[in-house]
């Protein structure tokens, strides 16, 4: 008998349920030059979650496509996909598995292994269940955010440039945040 409360009070289903692209982003800040914050997102990811009979029987993996990094900036996106950050070549996917998923009601923590740049790293993201619903196509619906922090450098990301006045052009700190749909399969 397991001690993690059911997810079925949630309105989750068990099973497999797969990423809904169009209605979801997952997205980036990182501090530029120590006075603004550069926002994007990846435009090519593929996430499957498969929804146990508690939290910590179900599990999250997703894959990203490197080469989808858009900033807004085709100069800076470019610079970013080369070999100075994502090695997109060498690289071309980021991924992330879970290890373990705990919490309750609406908030969770969402473990797992991230890995970018062939170097995988342990993260954890600050999870919100923001409900289920059915959409008039008489699909299933769940939706989700969430947010975690990583230390570029810890990735092998350590490009960078110094600053006449002084520090440096981009942040060691990420954060990365998920706005995701998830449908029934």
């Amino acid at each position: 008998m397991s001690t993690s409360p059911q997810l079925t009070s949630t309105g989750l289903t068990q099973g497999v349920w797969n990423l809904d692209p169009s209605h979801s982003e997952v997205g980036f800040t990182v501090r530029h030059a120590g006075i603004s914050k550069v926002r994007g997102k990846f435009t090519d990811i593929v996430a499957t979650a498969t929804v146990g009979e508690t939290a910590a029987d179900s599990s999250v993996t997703a894959t990203i496509q490197a080469a989808s990094f858009d900033s807004g900036d085709a100069n800076r996106d470019g610079h970013v996909r080369g070999a100075d950050f994502f090695d997109v070549e060498q690289f071309p996917e980021l991924s992330f598995a879970s290890t373990s998923i705990a919490g309750s009601g609406d908030d969770y923590e969402l473990s797992g292994d991230l890995t970018i740049r062939g170097i995988t790293k342990p993260v954890t993201f600050e999870t919100e269940f923001n409900g289920v619903a059915v959409d008039p196509f008489g699909a299933t619906r769940a939706g989700f955010s969430g947010k975690t922090s990583i230390s570029r450098k810890d990735f092998g990301l350590t490009w960078n440039a110094a600053l006449e006045a002084g520090g440096v052009l981009v942040g060691d700190k990420v954060t990365i945040t998920l706005e995701v749909a998830f449908v029934r399969a």
